[in-house]
C-alpha cells in the first residue's frame, strides 16, 4: 500500500490505521518546509517504509509504485498564497501522473483513494421558498464589502436556506477547489477507461492532532487556539454565524479505509463530514470554555476572501458503507490543544500567518455596513 503525503495531517493518521490492521505501508512525502520545517515528524512510524519525493515527479512516483497494489493519494498543496499553478501542478498533475505510470507500466493497481475537498462544491446548495433548490455563484466582493453575508436568491432576491450538500454539487470557486475537481474528473474518466476502481473523498473541515500550525492554512482550530493561548480573543470573520461541518481526523482516516475496502468496482465520490452544523461563534465558545478562558470572541467586521457562507455535507453515501463520524467537535478541540501543548513560544506563528494573509489581501475589512 502506497500512501502519498503519509507524513501529513490526514496521511499520518491513515498510515497508523493501516498499520494497526496489518497492512504493509510505503510513504511518499516531500516534507514540504512550510508544513514540516523540522523535517520528518517523530510520529511517522518506523514500521512504514519512508521515501522522500515529489508526487508530481515521475521518477519518485515510479519508484514508490513498485510492488504495491493500491494507493492512498493524500498528498496535496493548499495555502492562502496566490500560487495558482502550484495547486494544479501538485494536486492535479500528480493524479494524472499516477494513472500515466500505472497504465504505461501495466502495474497491478486495483484501487486508488484520492483526497478531494468540499471546496469542489463551492457555495454549496441552498433552497428558496419560491424557486426551490439551487447552487449559487460565489458571493461578490462588493456584497462582502457591504457586510451582506447571506446569499440572496438570484431570481427573486429573497432569503435562501442552506441545505445539505451532496456529491452531485460541483461548482468550485477557488484554484484549490478547481484542482480537486480536476482530480475527480481524472479519477472518473481514466479510472473507468483503464478499469481502476477509484474513490474521491471530499473532506470538510478536518481537525485533530498533527494539524501543522507552521503554515497559515491550517484552519479555525489552529487560529483560535493560537490566539487564546497567547491571551488574545478569537476573531470571527463576517458575523460568526457561518455554518461549518467539522470532522475529526481519526474519523477521516477510518473513512479512507472504508472506501479502500468497499466492495464493487467503479468510480465514486464520497463526502466525509462530521454530521453536525456548528456556527463559527459557537465553535469559538467551545474553544474558550475548553481553555478555561474568560475572553469573548471578537466580530470586527472582517471577511476572508474566498470563504463560503455555509458548508455542511450530506454524508449519507458513506453511511451506506457503514461509516459514521464518532468524535464530536468538543473532542476535536481537546485533541488539538493537547497536541499544541508540546510546542512553546507559539506567538510568532500566529503573527506570521496574520501578516501573510493581510499582505496577500486575504483578510479585508467591511467598507460600509448595509
Amino acid at each position: 500500500m502506497l500512501v502519498t503525503g503519509g507524513a501529513g495531517f490526514i496521511g499520518s493518521h491513515t498510515v497508523d490505521q493501516l498499520l494497526e490492521r496489518g497492512d504493509q505501508v510505503r510513504i511518499l512525502d516531500s516534507l514540504q518546509g512550510r508544513v514540516h520545517p523540522n523535517g520528518r515528524p517523530a510520529y511517522v512510524p518506523k514500521e512504514a517504509e519512508f521515501m522522500v519525493g515529489d508526487v508530481a515527479e515521475r521518477n519518485a512516483v515510479s519508484k514508490a509504485l513498485e510492488g504495491v497494489d493500491a494507493v492512498m493519494h493524500l498528498a496535496a498543496y493548499q495555502d492562502y498564497l496566490p500560487d495558482f499553478s502550484t495547486f494544479v501542478h501538485t494536486n492535479t498533475e500528480s493524479a494524472a501522473l499516477l494513472f500515466e505510470i500505472i497504465v504505461d507500466h501495466r502495474l497491478p493497481i486495483q484501487r486508488i483513494v484520492f483526497a478531494s475537498s468540499q471546496s469542489v462544491a463551492g457555495e454549496g446548495r441552498y433552497a428558496c421558498a419560491v424557486h426551490g433548490q439551487l447552487t449559487p455563484e460565489l458571493r461578490s466582493l462588493s456584497q462582502l464589502e457591504r457586510g451582506v453575508w447571506e446569499i440572496p436568491c438570484p431570481y427573486c432576491g429573497g432569503p435562501l436556506r442552506p441545505v445539505l450538500i451532496d456529491e452531485t454539487v460541483c461548482r468550485p470557486h477557488t484554484a484549490y477547489g478547481i484542482s480537486k475537481y480536476a482530480v475527480e474528473l481524472l479519477a472518473q474518466s481514466l479510472g473507468r477507461r483503464y478499469g481502476i476502481s477509484t474513490a474521491c473523498m471530499r473532506y470538510t473541515y478536518v481537525q485533530g492532532s498533527r494539524n501543522s500550525f507552521f503554515n497559515a492554512y491550517s484552519g479555525i482550530c489552529r487560529t483560535f487556539a493560537l490566539r487564546i493561548l497567547n491571551g488574545l480573543p478569537p476573531i470571527c470573520y463576517e458575523d460568526g454565524q457561518q455554518l461549518r461541518d467539522y470532522v475529526n481526523v481519526q474519523d477521516v482516516a477510518r473513512a479512507n479505509l472504508v472506501a479502500l475496502d468497499a466492495a464493487g468496482e467503479g468510480q465514486f465520490v464520497f463526502n466525509v463530514g462530521g454530521g453536525r452544523a456548528v456556527t463559527v461563534l459557537d465553535f469559538a465558545g467551545f474553544m474558550l470554555r475548553t481553555c478555561g478562558s474568560t475572553l469573548e470572541p471578537l466580530v470586527p467586521g472582517v471577511f476572508r476572501l474566498g470563504d463560503t457562507r455555509h458548508t455542511v455535507s450530506d454524508i449519507s453515501a458513506m453511511a451506506k458503507l457503514g461509516w459514521h463520524p464518532t468524535i464530536p467537535v468538543e473532542q476535536n478541540i481537546r485533541e488539538y490543544l493537547d497536541w499544541m501543548s508540546e510546542f512553546k513560544d507559539t506567538r510568532p506563528y500566529l503573527d506570521e500567518a496574520e501578516r501573510v494573509m493581510r499582505q496577500q489581501d486575504v483578510l479585508r475589512p467591511v467598507a460600509q455596513r448595509a
